[in-house]
């Protein structure tokens, strides 16, 4: 964005999957100067030499001052649970997050980068490509998904104060590292032999590389004559069906395939039983929740906004993604994923 001194970008979350991935593509940029907001400076990688600004975001007195003296901020860091949670999600993730946005706006940030996903818009019935701007929807039973939205709504709104506000609507994450999300959810169940396909597998997934990531997240920060406020698809290069992600799967692990087939339908019914049921059923997680169903509706996002606005071209190829975080999850044992962070 500058061209007589260096970008100083702020990255939160700088040592989870997503937040790592940008750093490290921030630290390829020569003109950028990237500053890591985490709260253990130890699990940071061990190449960065910048700045790190240790602090917690639940912490008002630490959002008030991380923004302080930066260009933009890479918002990366979040609370999240796929299932349920709502309190939880106001409390330590959308109520910090829309505060560190004011911040930055009273700070005279330039530029808001959040972390979203494709998943906010409305699923399309006719299987039809979803734009970049395309409209929000509340689930009503997804309270992470919902705050997303609540927070773009907010970016709309308050991107006419001074600083640029730009949504990521980024796909299903791969690669290793990924501890939550629809790969990490799916696998170990597939080894229970009581997955199903979902309307035979034919809906269409939108993946993304960890390297894809961070180079958006970059271009996001360095790009010049951006709008006020923007809103960008970033998936990979292909949109696989959910039946060639699960047969690649079942190729490297040698897990069992679904053997019979059910209606999307059915799948949400059958994710809210799990849901009703959790309280009185072991482990830590429901075997099904409505979210992990609804990420494998139809989502065909495509990139070309991102392209033409960005630059952005994905160049890392699905199966080389899925095969790193499959190795990744096998050197762990396949753990059964919590669906839902820590507090």
């Amino acid at each position: 964005m500058s061209a007589t001194k260096k970008l100083r970008v702020l990255v939160t979350g700088a040592t989870g999957f997503l937040g790592s991935n940008v750093l490290k593509a921030l630290m390829t940029q020569p003109g950028v100067e990237p500053i890591a907001a985490c709260r253990q400076r130890e699990k940071l990688a061990g190449n960065f030499q910048g700045e790190v600004r240790v602090g917690n975001l639940m912490d008002a007195d630490y959002r008030r001052e991380v923004v302080r003296e930066v260009d933009v901020i890479c918002s990366a860091g979040n609370w999240a649970s796929m299932w349920s949670h709502k309190e939880q999600e106001r409390e330590r993730f959308f109520e910090p997050t829309r505060d560190l946005i004011e911040q930055s706006i009273r700070q005279g940030v330039k530029r808001f980068i959040q972390t979203s996903t494709v998943v906010i818009g409305a699923v399309r019935k006719d299987n039809e490509p979803i734009d970049d701007f395309s409209p929000t929807r509340h689930t009503g039973f997804w309270p992470h998904l919902d705050c997303l939205v609540d927070l773009d709504h907010y970016m709309r709104t308050n991107s006419q104060r001074g600083t640029q506000m730009v949504t990521l609507r980024l796909g299903h994450f791969i690669g290793a590292g990924n501890r939550l999300g629809m790969l990490p959810a799916l696998v170990p169940r597939l080894r229970t032999r009581l997955v199903p396909w979902l309307a035979g597998g034919r809906k269409r997934l939108p993946l993304v590389a960890d390297t894809d990531l961070g180079k958006a997240f970059a271009l996001a920060a360095t790009t010049n004559g951006l709008n006020d406020y923007e809103s960008f698809n970033i998936c990979g290069k292909e949109f696989p069906t959910l039946r060639e992600v699960v047969e690649f799967i079942a190729m490297e692990t040698g897990f069992p395939r679904p053997l019979y087939s059910v209606p999307y339908p059915a799948g949400y019914a059958f994710g809210w039983l799990m849901e009703s049921l959790k309280p009185v059923m072991p482990g830590s997680s429901p075997f099904l929740t409505r979210s992990i169903v609804h990420l494998c509706e139809n989502w065909v996002c495509p990139n070309d906004y991102a392209r033409r606005k960005l630059g952005y071209a994905p160049g890392k190829d699905w199966r080389a993604a899925v095969r790193e975080h499959l190795a990744d999850l096998r050197a762990e044992g396949y753990p059964w994923p919590r669906l839902c962070q820590p507090a």
